[in-house]
């Protein structure tokens, strides 16, 4: 019997990506954090306790002796929905292996990758449950099956989900492990559980297999964000839930007053915080409760940080699709959903409330306090060429009607054992892959790019846009929150900085910034030709004019372009 107080633990983050949780960096996932505090309330020493990322281990082959000399080496990791990142690189299954052939004490995973295993972490695949090698694999709850495995001395546990007592200790024993994040403190955000499970069951979706919705209370909540706070974190999510509304309530229904009291909690906890964000909101809430929806939008849009995102997933605007895959709204209540959202906290921090949705050449320059955001998912049961017709449709009719969106998340299905989908499999996907391409082109082209005109036009300020990577001699970077902006900036940078930036030009999901307030004394030729109205001819005679007392005496060398946007 190995006694926890010798234990030497080393948790691997491969990252976690699901309908309802992030954790592909910038993001720290709950997963890590809640094995860490398990670990340790079984009676492992805090200071035996090492946490590596995937990249990391990739980057410094010496931190793979961690893997190799810890007693207890646990995995977490797995992708449920596909996507593109920037801060990092899941683990691929075969890296998954390498971990359990170089662990010589005993290999335990778990995490989301119970529900299956790709060839690749990519959508219009059919996901498969394998052991990859490990000693054990958690079933149940990763959390769970380390504190049982730690307690029976290493020699065993039974497949359970924790319950939220065990939870309350976890989380708060285990904020320690942020600390040893490679970007804590500046460039990290936690992702928060508020609840986990749904009261929907639609076809493709992996949230139902965690049950019924189970709440914490907006005080565990709150201790634990307390938790994090302390020990350095200053950006947060509420993004592991199905629907942030239905908090504290039924699973269904909005409770405004839990909301209340889990949002002006936490701004009493972290009064410094730097980011304060959400991720699902479930539209047909909104639709069903409209006036307690409002109320508890007002609550959330004035305690949360601008740029906010409420993901809606609509998934299909097909009657078709949405009837053969159990979808829970249709095209019509979803539109008004996002009505309601823009009328309520489609405001700019500087306009009035009242006056939301906010935008054109007298809205404030900041991003908007809460916008939704659409998914569509394409592969599902029943879907046909008319498919992506009805979704083009649905998307034009939000933008002609003068709302806003922040962000359209078009993907492809992946296909795991438990849902319904799981007898069709990727096959659809698969056949549509050329049509899904070339319509995601048009959305792009129609749709995205004057909507993000729209949503953060030219003058647009971002603050703390954290510069991450060069390319093509061009400096990109973005802010914290949930569906960040990828901002591209004239010029290379020092990375790892953050810097204010003012918006000048618009891509499909991208804008090109130039630093706020733009010093003219300073300034490049290609910040300057950045600026809309200012050509090469203008920029140079600019600079061969240098210095300015002021921005307005740069008006004296002929310069037509209003300058005023980018200056203080």
């Amino acid at each position: 019997m190995t006694d926890p107080a010798d234990l030497t633990v080393t948790i691997v983050d491969g990252y976690v990506d699901e309908p309802a949780h992030f954790g592909v960096p910038p993001y720290i996932s709950t997963y890590p954090r809640f094995t860490a505090g398990a670990v340790v309330d079984a009676g492992v020493p805090e200071s035996n306790v090492v946490y590596h990322t995937i990249d990391e281990l990739r980057e410094d082959r010496q931190k793979w002796r961690d893997v190799a000399d810890a007693d207890l080496m646990i995995y977490i990791g797995g992708m449920t929905v596909p996507g593109k990142y920037v801060g990092g690189t899941p683990a691929e299954p075969d890296e998954v292996r390498e971990l359990a052939w170089v662990a010589e004490g005993t290999a335990l995973m778990g995490g989301p990758i119970r529900f299956g295993v790709g060839d690749e972490n990519a959508g219009g695949q059919d996901m498969e449950r394998k052991d990859l090698d490990y000693d054990f694999v958690a079933k149940g709850d990763i959390e769970a099956a380390a504190f049982d495995l730690v307690e029976s001395g290493l020699e065993g546990f039974g497949n359970r989900m924790r319950d939220n007592e065990e939870l309350d200790r976890w989380a708060a024993k285990g904020a320690f492990v942020v600390e040893q994040h490679p970007n804590h403190p500046e460039y990290l955000i936690c992702e928060m559980e508020t609840s986990r499970g749904c009261a929907y069951r639609c076809s493709f979706c992996t949230e139902p297999l965690y049950g019924n919705p189970a709440f914490r209370t907006a005080d565990s909540v709150v201790k634990e964000v307390e938790n994090l706070y302390n020990r350095g974190a200053r950006h947060f999510r509420l993004g592991r839930q199905a629907d942030i509304l239905a908090f504290g309530g039924d699973g269904e229904a909005p409770n405004p007053d839990a909301l209340r009291r889990l949002y002006g909690g936490i701004r009493e906890v972290a009064p410094d915080l730097g980011t304060l964000h959400l991720d699902n909101v479930n539209p047909i809430t909104i639709v069903g409760w409209p006036e307690k929806s409002r109320e508890a939008l007002r609550i959330i849009a004035e305690h949360n940080t601008a740029g906010d995102t409420a993901a809606f997933g609509l998934e299909s605007a097909d009657p078709l699709v949405q009837e053969e895959n159990n979808l829970n709204v249709s095209a019509d209540e979803c539109f008004e959903a996002v009505k309601i959202v823009n009328e309520v906290a489609g405001w700019r921090p500087g306009d009035d409330p009242t006056d939301a949705p906010t935008h054109g050449p007298d809205a404030a320059n900041r991003l908007p306090k809460l916008l939704p955001g659409i998914n569509l998912l394409h592969g599902l049961k029943g879907e046909r060429e008319e498919t992506f017709e009805h979704n083009k449709r649905f998307l034009q009719r939000v933008y002609d009607e003068g709302l806003m969106v922040r962000r359209i998340n078009i993907r492809q299905v992946m296909a795991f054992d438990g849902t319904d989908m799981s007898d069709t499999g990727a096959d659809i996907a698969r056949d549509h892959k050329q049509l899904f391409k070339q319509y995601k082109q048009e959305v792009r082209e129609e749709i995205d790019r004057p909507m993000l005109r729209r949503v953060a036009p030219p003058g647009t300020v971002l603050p703390n846009v954290h510069l991450e990577y060069h390319q093509d001699g061009r400096t990109f970077g973005r802010q914290l929150g949930t569906y960040p902006l990828l901002v591209g900036i004239p010029g290379e940078r020092e990375l790892g900085k953050n810097i204010d930036i003012a918006v000048v030009d618009h891509g499909y999901r991208s804008v090109t910034g130039v630093p706020y307030p733009l010093d003219f004394n300073d300034a490049s030729m290609d910040e300057l030709t950045a600026i809309p109205g200012i050509g090469r001819s203008t920029a140079g005679d600019i600079v061969v004019n240098r210095p300015y007392a002021d921005a307005g005496e740069v008006g004296n060398v002929g310069v037509d372009a209003d300058i005023s946007k980018y200056v203080q």
